[in-house]
């Protein structure tokens, strides 16, 4: 399944794509694409609805950020060597864990707000899984069983406020529109194989990331059971994995987003994102 959210920003309605790609209301069978919605159970009861007995949603539409009500969303660094070596850092030994505040996460065509005195905005085209059903003390070999699902994360990302300004990464990770998720959130039986998709995004039509899921140092079941270790995962938790090569920070020399810029990205049978960067108001 294609699971998707519509509607006003903090009004959407849960929705899934028909096998036209329309997208189908499913507000009269479920109140979100959250919570008990993702589990396992949940997910049953979705697959066994005919999507032709949904009565279509509107077409212009917007098209909000496919998971609500996101307790954690937790994100991984430098989990591509590539991109490690293009920031001049070591190869981690385990995954290198941090925040992002739940608050940032947009729509994947919603604009990208540049924050209040910021100096380094960068993008990151990455694969993100939900959860489906809790995750605690999770084995590798059953971790995919407690994933929803994965999606398209930018996790924008403030370099100055990251990395020159001391502390915790989460300062440069959690600015207003620093998550959009979506389009939609596909459920893995439409994937043969999650560690293998390729990734790209694109500033102003010009290709800047080229990657793959395949070149990932931890992958997504080794990342459940690893961050399962630590704390509880639960249903509708979000975890975005980390970026391949090609941010900003690492061209010579490093580039970052201004007002007006346009970025595109996607991920192969995930679908593709469009921002724009607009300047912080007032």
């Amino acid at each position: 399944m294609r699971l998707v959210r519509f509607g006003p920003a903090g009004a959407e309605r849960p929705g899934l794509l028909d096998g036209d790609g329309a997208v189908r209301d499913l507000g009269g069978v479920v109140d979100d694409i959250s919570g008990a919605t993702l589990t396992a159970a949940g997910l049953t009861r979705l697959r066994a609805i005919d999507p032709e007995s949904l009565p279509l949603a509107p077409k212009d539409a917007r098209i909000g950020a496919c998971v609500g009500r996101v307790g954690h969303f937790v994100a991984v660094g430098l989990n591509f060597e590539d991109h490690a070596r293009e920031a001049g850092l070591e190869i981690p030994s385990e995954p290198i864990l941090f925040s992002k505040a739940p608050n940032c996460i947009v729509g994947p065509n919603d604009d990208i707000i540049l924050p209040k005195h910021h100096k380094k905005v960068d993008w990151e085209v990455e694969i993100a899984f939900v959860i489906g059903d809790r995750a605690e003390h999770v084995a590798p070999a059953e971790a995919l069983a407690h994933v929803a699902g994965v999606c398209i994360c930018n996790d924008v990302s403030e370099r100055h406020f990251q990395i020159e300004r001391g502390g915790q990464w989460m300062k440069g990770k959690g600015s207003p529109t620093f998550g959009p998720l979506g389009p939609w959130l596909v459920t893995l039986d439409e994937i043969p194989d999650v560690n293998d998709l390729g990734m790209w995004l694109d500033v102003n039509g010009e290709r800047r990331q080229t990657g793959s899921t395949a070149t990932m140092i931890f992958n997504i079941a080794h990342l459940v059971s690893y961050i399962s270790s630590f704390m509880v995962l639960d249903p509708g938790d979000v975890v975005t994995t980390g970026t391949p090569p090609g941010v900003g920070m690492g061209m010579k020399p490093p580039r970052y987003l201004k007002a007006g810029d346009v970025v595109t990205l996607g991920i192969d049978r995930l679908g593709e994102q469009r921002q724009t960067v607009v300047a912080y108001p007032g």
